[in-house]
């Protein structure tokens, strides 16, 4: 499920689908009222994920890029100007570990005037306390999905597989 790291798929001996989670949290947010929200994903290689999650939510999307350094693992996010003022704001990402990314993307949408800002991850580790980090940092909550089992794993990816297995003839 939304693999961080795709080309270790090709790896395997067995059919390995890449499924992705990402609507599925789209439709989270949408059924809670939040139609329309701005969709923003975190790094440049990461500009579908906003896009899938526009597909059900049509409010726009965009991306905001990322550095890591590889020597100190520091990461320094691009701060451009982005469409968000007075808007719901919706960051999707593949996985939070520690929050370090997430929270400076939350504070900078914030700065940038939304109106409510929401991290989304179809992986939530949340190791040690990022989860506190995390909404200390501005955000209005955190929904994730049930592939990593934790607080915020509300949306459950059990019926995307399902269809898959059944586009299968499973």
């Amino acid at each position: 499920m939304n693999a961080h790291n795709p080309k270790v798929l090709g790896d395997f001996r067995i059919r390995v689908d890449d499924l992705s989670a990402i609507s599925l949290l789209a439709e989270h947010f949408k059924n809670k009222g939040f139609d329309g929200a701005f969709s923003l994903s975190l790094g440049k290689k990461a500009r579908a994920v906003a896009a899938e999650a526009n597909i059900v939510l049509k409010g726009g999307h965009g991306y905001v890029e990322t550095r890591r350094d590889r020597l100190t693992g520091k990461v320094n996010i691009e701060r451009k100007t982005l469409s968000v003022k007075g808007r719901d704001v919706i960051i999707f990402d593949d996985i939070i570990s520690s929050g370090g990314t997430m929270i400076k993307a939350i504070k900078w949408v914030r700065e940038q005037g939304a109106k409510s800002v929401y991290a989304a991850c179809v992986h939530p580790l949340l190791v040690g306390d990022a989860k506190d980090k995390i909404m200390k940092s501005g955000a209005d909550g955190i929904v994730g999905t049930n592939c990593v089992p934790s607080t915020v794993s509300v949306v459950s990816v059990a019926p995307l597989i399902a269809k898959t297995l059944a586009n299968r003839g499973a």
